[in-house]
């Protein structure tokens, strides 16, 4: 009887131990090194960086969600800085419409990312076919102060942005080029 009680105990003990490690090792499979994973690839204090991915059976089709894919990416990016420096005039400035400025900024980058822009670089695109499905990379890259400048523009000519809100956008932008450009 006290050895079938040890045995067991120790089936217990092993059951639980192998529970145990089981959750605290989760399985997570083969590591996949895709195309442009490198830091080449990746946004850095001068570069905006964005890849996109699209898997489709048409190969057109997979392009096309790369493509939107890394735009998003890129428009995020932007987004997310210009809000940053955005934040960072208005605490400094105090300017009172500084919600109307977010907001503006806000739907420019929006349209601004929906047209061409002219220094957007393809900086790599790769194809590949599984013999069912296309999958395709697009790397893309854009010159934070080009970025920067082209918004700029824009606010300017955009006849929804009144002269006063224009002005402070292209103030904010004048200084984040400026940083950048003496980094």
């Amino acid at each position: 009887m006290k050895a079938l009680q040890t045995s067991f105990l120790a089936v217990l003990a092993l059951a639980i131990l192998g529970f145990m490690s089981s959750c605290s090792a989760p399985i997570q499979g083969t590591k996949v090194k895709e195309p442009f994973s490198s830091s080449k690839y990746e946004s850095n204090n001068r570069w905006f960086r964005a890849v996109g991915k699209g898997v489709s059976v048409k190969d057109n089709v997979a392009k096309g969600k790369a493509d939107i894919e890394a735009k998003r990416e890129l428009a995020q990016q932007v987004q997310t800085s210009v809000k940053v420096v955005t934040d960072q005039f208005l605490a400094d400035t105090q300017t009172a419409n500084g919600s109307e400025i977010n907001d503006k900024f806000q739907t420019l980058i929006r349209e601004v990312t929906n047209t061409e822009i002219g220094d957007l670089r393809k900086i790599g695109e790769e194809k590949y076919f599984d013999g069912e499905n296309y999958t395709v990379y697009i790397a893309y890259e854009i010159k934070k102060s080009a970025m920067l400048r082209f918004l700029k523009k824009k606010a300017k000519t955009d006849a929804k942005i009144d002269k006063i809100t224009a002005d402070k956008m292209a103030e904010i932008l004048d200084r984040e080029i400026e940083r950048l450009e003496s980094e």
